[in-house]
């Protein structure tokens, strides 16, 4: 029942991960040119030119919140990096054996697991 729940849920994250890939390259692409944009506002010398890429990263930052949905996206692609992490995992807790040895630190790793279930 685990592995079909995390197949559903896998399955329906990739689906919203198809549904935003476009938003996705977008917000990526806009937030390279912010950056650029960025750049050539520091190396500008005139008030004129900074004011121009003040403009330009204006324009720029306006399309990166219009993309802010891409965020969705992002969360899809770690909801699915923790499905493939958890995908093999065992159901139940690790077994705890009883041993008969009169070594301390065998014991005390017994009694530490029983306190931690």
């Amino acid at each position: 029942m685990r592995k079909f729940l995390l197949f559903v849920s896998g399955l329906v994250a990739l689906l919203v991960l198809l549904a935003n890939l476009g938003p996705m390259v977008l917000l990526a692409v806009s937030g390279w040119l912010l950056y650029v944009v960025f750049k050539k506002f520091v190396k500008s010398d005139s008030t004129a030119a900074k004011v121009g890429w003040v403009i330009v990263g204006l324009i720029v930052l306006s399309i990166v919140f219009s993309n802010i949905y891409a965020v969705i996206g992002v969360a899809a692609v770690y909801a699915l990096y923790w499905i493939y992490q958890n995908w093999n995992k065992d159901e139940r807790d690790p077994v705890v054996e009883t041993v008969e040895d009169d070594d301390p630190f065998t014991n005390f790793e017994r009694q530490w697991a029983e306190l931690n279930n």
